[in-house]
């Protein structure tokens, strides 16, 4: 069902999305395990689907990825045997950093992440919209190598080589913009998804990320509706309250980004508002439980996370029928 369809006067009901939607874990808390393990764990856990981010096994961080071909079998035969699929794999490479070398060897090594997906038969990648060069390197050149216009320009010379590879193989890249990011403010992340302007380039909404994209949460939603693919759930607090006071940084006014990606229920996002929002557009995409903050409880965590969003999922979506 091709998202943003309300728009086009179709609109599908709560069973045909919920048939659609695929509930996946990011199985982060987990990453000790080996991948035929972590198929076996995903499926323990009640998932039938894996949103799997960078580990040192399959695509490691800001390098060429490390599976090979034994590897990427043995992971299909597990995800087989144990009844789910990889439903989204995130690569994590420097394609917006004003250095061209390490621009170029982030091109090298997503045209491969690419080919594993489509081994692998994941037909979504997501990534985000990156923070420029190499700390190292960035490192006493001053604030002029990061800047947003250079990593934007940047970031455009990697789309024009990767989109064409994204719609010739099929494939769909949801994108995000993230704390920290040369763009991690929502608007603007959504004009320039669209700019792209192709049906394969999609974007991300990443609720631990709220209170950084901006104000208001459901206009945010309903404004992607077209091209919202992918959607993380985790809960955070609002770093903006309280006066600026939620957390307090030493020294005073230092440049950092906080946020957290807690379970629901135990930071301020607005659950409600958030599942009737996607209940209303009628997102279909991939729906993600996105938990970093609890290692020592990461079973429970994981399982308290599916019941959650199960439980909004099956009230909004009900409801929204009912209209």
């Amino acid at each position: 069902m091709a998202l943003g369809a309300l728009q086009y006067g179709y609109q599908p009901t709560p069973q045909e999305m919920e048939d659609d939607m695929k509930i996946a874990l990011d199985p982060y808390m987990h990453r000790h395990l080996s991948l035929p393990e972590l198929c076996r764990k995903t499926a323990e856990l009640g998932y039938r689907h894996i949103e799997l981010s960078p580990r040192a096994d399959l695509l490691q961080w800001w390098a060429m990825p490390r599976a090979n071909g034994e590897r990427l079998a043995g992971f299909k035969q597990a995800m087989r045997e144990h009844g789910v699929s990889l439903a989204t794999l995130q690569p994590m490479y420097r394609w917006s950093s004003p250095f061209e070398d390490e621009r170029q060897a982030a091109m090298k090594y997503w045209k491969k992440a690419i080919e594993i997906a489509v081994e692998l038969e994941c037909d979504t990648m997501i990534s985000e919209f990156g923070r420029g060069g190499s700390p190292e390197r960035s490192v006493g050149l001053g604030a002029g190598i990061n800047t947003p216009e250079q990593c934007e320009a940047a970031f455009w010379r990697s789309m024009d080589e990767l989109v064409p590879i994204f719609e010739r193989e099929g494939l769909q890249l949801s994108i995000e913009p993230h704390p920290e990011d040369w763009v991690e403010t929502f608007q603007p992340a959504l004009d320039i998804v669209q700019v792209i302007g192709s049906a394969n380039v999609k974007l991300s909404y990443i609720a631990p990320h709220t209170f950084y994209y901006g104000d208001e949460m459901a206009a945010m939603l309903r404004g992607a509706a077209p091209v919202l693919a992918h959607v993380r759930v985790a809960d955070t607090f609002n770093h903006k309250a309280s006066s600026g006071l939620r957390y307090i940084v030493n020294p005073p006014g230092a440049n950092v980004r906080v946020h957290q990606h807690l379970d629901i229920g135990q930071g301020e996002i607005d659950w409600d508002v958030f599942f009737a929002t996607l209940a209303d557009i009628g997102f279909d995409g991939v729906l993600s439980s996105c938990v970093f903050a609890w290692e020592e409880r990461a079973d429970a965590s994981s399982r308290f996370m599916l019941s959650e969003m199960q439980r909004y999922l099956d009230k909004h979506y009900r409801h929204w029928q009912s209209q």
